[in-house]
């Protein structure tokens, strides 16, 4: 195993990408403060990405688009245009495609590639690196930053905490080197802790890197499980995954989130929310032939501060598609767990999934019917707009089915 050649994985991330899409297609913002914010009448009224310019004023990334205009007065304000970043997105991944065939994207702006085969014809990782910004510079006007490593978390790492701070934009960290790089940072940069992690870090005393790869694996799955022994595997810089054309073939969980466009206060409002939730996770699931047997609901505080909100799952009686059996169950999860405090935003998340060629038969229930219905509900809406037929319970105020029936990914085309 000694002998075996190492990896050589990129992670390139699209610096500001929403925003640099925008500029790349107007040149007369190019040199101005520019941020990307939904309606500011409605709760999309947030700071989706901001340009290095406008993050000098201090404008960051999700606070309120009032906020950031009291920043920066001659902020540029641009509407989302979804229809258009997923375009350049797939344009992007053509040109990585032309340096290595394993490329896996990662979100809409990142993407992992395993350049291992084909580095040899570029030079070395570092010429490489620079070479493919330079293309996707010259193709798109987009600048992308380039974290080196031989694994997937240690690319990811490299770029998100080395290679987006330095001029060159590339970084290559090296697992033999991580002492005296990776470690000496705060523990929140570790990737997979977020701030909830830190503060339970905190109170352990472990405030950097290289505390928590000294401790011993033992305590740390005591506290978290099998996430405990990623999170120390991470900090030493051990991931075996691939980059890998399927990764994202075999879906383990299909989620549909929603940011309400004002608090919602009341039961009767919220599970309106919820069944169009519910409706769109399992028209989904149907299209992909799959059921589900475990549900998770969550929600968000409208007070970030106290971080207000829940995520609870259950195991299902039965496996599903069927999007009012999912709600039944999920206003059970809600109805126990929500607090009664104002909710901005919330969420559902069908898991455990398997082919739908199985349908179990329920002595009180007509899934037969119940799936056919739905499947011609389905073939409606695929003709005719997602909008074509709703559940009357979406046209009250506080429903948002209509609206995102316009939409690409919660924001308009």
């Amino acid at each position: 195993m000694s002998g075996l050649k190492k990896r050589i994985i990129f992670l390139i991330d699209m610096q500001s990408f929403y925003v640099s899409v925008e500029k790349a297609a107007n040149p007369q913002i190019r040199n101005k403060p520019v941020v990307v914010a939904g309606d500011p009448e409605r709760r999309s009224g947030i700071i989706l990405a901001a340009c290095p310019i406008a993050k000098s004023y201090g404008v960051v990334t999700a606070e309120a688009l009032w906020q950031a205009q009291q920043k920066c007065r001659q902020l540029v304000v641009v509407r989302p245009r979804m229809e258009m970043y997923i375009q350049r997105s797939m344009q992007i991944t053509k040109i990585f495609e032309a340096f290595t065939d394993l490329v896996e994207p990662f979100s809409i702006d990142e993407q992992f590639l395993d350049v291992t085969g084909s580095v040899h014809l570029f030079g070395d990782p570092l010429k490489m690196a620079q070479q493919i910004r330079r293309r996707v510079w010259f193709e798109t006007g987009i600048n992308c930053r380039v974290g080196i490593g031989e694994n997937k978390v240690l690319a990811k790492m490299a770029c998100d905490n080395f290679a987006k701070k330095n001029e060159e934009g590339v970084f290559w960290l090296k697992k033999e080197d991580i002492s005296n790089t990776l470690w000496k940072l705060p523990i929140e940069k570790l990737f997979g802790v977020g701030s909830r992690m830190k503060r339970h870090f905190h109170r352990m005393g472990v405030y950097q890197i290289g505390q928590l790869a000294d401790m011993r694996p033992a305590i740390l799955t005591r506290h978290w499980g099998v996430n405990g022994e990623v999170l120390w595997r991470t900090a030493h810089g051990i991931d075996d995954s691939p980059v890998a054309l399927g990764s994202y073939e075999t879906q383990k969980g299909i989620g549909h989130h929603m940011t309400l466009p004002r608090d919602y206060h009341t039961a009767a409002e919220i599970k309106v929310i919820l069944l169009e939730l519910c409706e769109e996770v399992c028209r989904r699931a149907r299209k992909k032939e799959l059921i589900g047997s475990v549900l998770s609901v969550g929600c968000r505080g409208a007070d970030l501060a106290t971080g207000t909100g829940f995520g609870r799952q259950m195991k299902l009686t039965e496996q599903t598609n069927d999007a009012m059996t999912l709600y039944q169950a999920a206003c059970h999860l809600f109805d126990r767990h929500w607090e009664r405090t104002p909710v901005r935003s919330i969420g559902v998340n069908l898991g455990q999934l398997v082919p739908d060629n199985v349908l179990q038969l329920n002595l009180f229930t007509d899934n037969v019917k119940r799936q056919s219905l739905s499947h011609a509900m389905d073939d409606i809406r695929d003709r005719f707009g997602n909008d074509a037929i709703l559940r009357a319970s979406s046209l009250l105020e506080s429903g948002q089915a209509i609206e995102r029936a316009r939409k690409i990914g919660g924001h308009y085309k």
